[in-house]
Order: structure tokens, then C-alpha cells, then sequence
């Protein structure tokens, strides 16, 4: 279909610079034609006055002279656009392919996302349909055996609500709405409301969550922020071994304010670094992935749109066997917005 695209564009450019062209040569050749028949012409008189001997003499042919210098000028130009044209063919179809490319991109992706969505729904919902059909096909089942039927098909109803509200917010997050909700907003706030909604699972992993929080203000949607911050506390919890300790830590450099997540778990390799914002990925060979894969792989890449939308940058450095420190980095809000907040 590009390819088709790419070739139709490419013509549609060669077209427009060759009606370009051809216009030009087609003044240009008119206008010097007549300034060679009116130089011509004049020359021809001069030398007439100034020499009365030359008088009708068939030496002087300014019209034979006059198609020469024209044909000479018609051959320039010819050569002139079949320059035009191969130049011009090749910056068409380099135009064409970098106009299309990122439409290519996008559609690709959009395909492997639908692709990737597919497959995330078809797991639970293959789950819940073969554990039902297996209850109902023995019918010595009793209550206890129902229950846990009912159980397990409630926490796969569960994973499918989470990826639904998943692709919800990464749909809104790309549609820009948060941008109109910023305010200022305590970076003791987020993270104290982050660690209550992690502090659950925290408790029974046995993890305990340290702090270092400096008190600074950030502009931004607080719910987003919020949950950029749960999901790497999440993260940091899920990935460290029973009884580690994790610490989310705030600090300021320059005009920018940092929140790091640190875990004391497996570490990641430097291949699943490379790709660990990437939605639906999950590294499902890495060692950091043995201990839990009940995530649909879109965390990370929620948090990275809500950092670039709240033109933050978030980073991840790790190395197998030491742990991964999480840093999301966003601009400090001005004096300003500190005030009016503090008010």
C-alpha cells in the first residue's frame, strides 16, 4: 500500500516541478529569442549605417543567425530539464518517503497495538472460558468447587477490567486532555498519596518503602502524576525479593525537580532496557520477569506519555543483580504557581 503511495506522491511532486520548469523554460526561451531577434536586428542596422558597402549584401543573415542562436538556446534548455528531471526524481521520491514514514510508522504500530490487544484479551477471556466449560461438564462439582471456579474467573475478569482501563487512559493520554488540568502541585502529595495505594501490596510482600521526600511544587495533573509515581512503586515492589526495602526519594537540580524509585530486586539487562517502554512488552526472558508476568506490559509506557506530556523525562538504570533505579525528572513550578498554591 506505501509502496503505492510512495509512487503515486513521487509523480505527483516530479509533476509539479516539471510544470514548474517547463513554464520557466518556456518564458525564458521566449524572452531570449526575442532580445537574440531585436539584438540581431539592431546589430544588423548599425553595421548598415556604419558601413554602406555592407548594404543589402547576403553577408549579413540576421534571420538565418536568429534560428541558429534559437536552436542553440532550445538544445540548452532540453538539457537544462532532463537535469531537472533526474534531480528532480530523486528529491520527489526522497520527499515522498520521508512525508510517508511517519504515517508508515504509525500504521505499523497501530497494526502490532491491535495485534498486541488481541492477544492480551484473548488470554483471560480463553482462561474464563475453559475453566467454565470444566465446571460444567462435571457435574459432581460441589459448592467448594464452584467457588473457586467463580474465584479464579473473578480475578481473570479483573486482568481484563485493568488492561480496559489501561487502553482508556493511554487513549486519553494521547488525545492531550490533561494538558488543560495542570496545576501546581506538592511533590510531598504525590508521593504520600503513591504509597498508599502501593502500600497493600508493599505489606504483603513484606517490603518496606523509604522515603526522602523534599518539599518542592511541580505543575500537573495530579491524578496522572500519581499514577506515573504508583507505577513505578509498583514495580519496585513487585520485582524485589520479600523483605527488601524500596526508596522514593525527591530532590532538586537546577530548575527541575527529580523523583526516583529505587528497588533492591533482579536487575534488568541492557536488551530489556532498550525496549522496557515499549507497550505490551514484558521481557519475558529476563530475570526480572521470574518473579511476577501478571501485567499486560503497558505500565511503563503510561508513564512515559504522562512524562512527555508534562514535558518530564523518565529513565530507567539497571544491571543485573543490583537492583533498577527509576528517575522521572519534571520542570519546577515558578514562583508563581508556589504562591498561588501555597494560598
Amino acid at each position: 500500500m506505501f509502496r503505492s503511495a510512495t509512487f503515486k506522491l513521487t509523480m505527483w511532486y516530479l509533476a509539479i516541478v516539471m510544470a514548474i520548469s517547463l513554464i520557466f523554460s518556456g518564458v525564458l526561451y521566449s524572452v531570449a529569442t526575442g532580445e537574440l531577434d531585436r539584438g540581431l536586428n539592431n546589430e544588423s542596422r548599425r553595421i548598415s549605417r556604419q558601413f554602406p558597402v555592407f548594404e543589402g549584401n547576403p553577408v549579413l543573415r540576421p534571420g538565418v543567425d536568429y534560428d541558429n542562436g534559437a536552436h542553440r538556446i532550445l538544445l540548452r534548455l532540453v538539457g537544462f530539464n532532463i537535469i531537472v528531471l533526474v534531480g528532480a526524481g530523486w528529491a520527489s521520491y526522497w520527499l515522498a518517503r520521508r512525508t510517508l514514514q511517519p504515517i508508515e510508522e504509525a500504521h505499523e504500530q497501530q497494526k502490532r497495538f491491535t495485534a498486541d490487544v488481541s492477544h492480551e484479551l484473548r488470554t483471560p477471556l480463553t482462561a474464563l472460558k475453559m475453566e467454565t466449560e470444566v465446571a460444567l461438564m462435571n457435574s459432581k462439582n460441589g459448592k467448594k468447587e464452584l467457588a473457586s471456579v467463580l474465584t479464579s474467573n473473578l480475578e481473570e475478569a479483573s486482568k481484563l477490567e485493568n488492561l480496559i482501563n489501561n487502553l482508556l487512559r493511554l487513549t486519553r493520554l494521547e488525545a492531550g486532555e490533561l494538558q488543560q488540568q495542570f496545576t501546581a502541585l506538592d511533590s510531598r502529595e504525590l508521593a504520600q498519596a503513591a504509597i498508599t495505594q502501593t502500600e497493600r501490596l508493599a505489606k504483603e510482600r513484606e517490603i518496606k518503602i523509604q522515603t526522602d521526600l523534599a518539599q518542592v511544587f511541580v505543575n500537573g495533573d495530579k491524578d496522572s502524576l500519581t499514577q506515573l509515581l504508583v507505577i513505578l512503586l509498583d514495580n519496585a515492589v513487585k520485582y524485589s525479593p520479600s523483605g527488601a526495602t524500596v526508596t522514593l526519594s525527591i530532590k532538586t537540580i537546577n530548575d527541575e525537580t527529580a523523583f526516583e524509585v529505587a528497588d533492591q530486586g533482579s536487575g534488568m539487562k541492557r536488551e530489556t532496557l532498550e525496549r522496557v517502554f515499549d507497550r505490551f512488552y514484558r521481557g519475558e526472558d529476563d530475570s526480572r520477569n521470574k518473579t511476577s508476568s501478571d501485567g499486560f506490559g503497558l505500565g511503563l509506557s503510561i508513564a512515559k506519555m504522562i512524562a512527555d506530556i508534562h514535558h518530564g523525562s523518565i529513565t530507567l538504570e539497571s544491571r543485573p543483580g543490583q537492583g533498577t533505579t527509576a528517575s522521572f525528572v519534571l520542570p519546577t513550578a515558578n514562583s508563581v504557581n508556589q504562591g498561588e498554591k501555597s494560598q
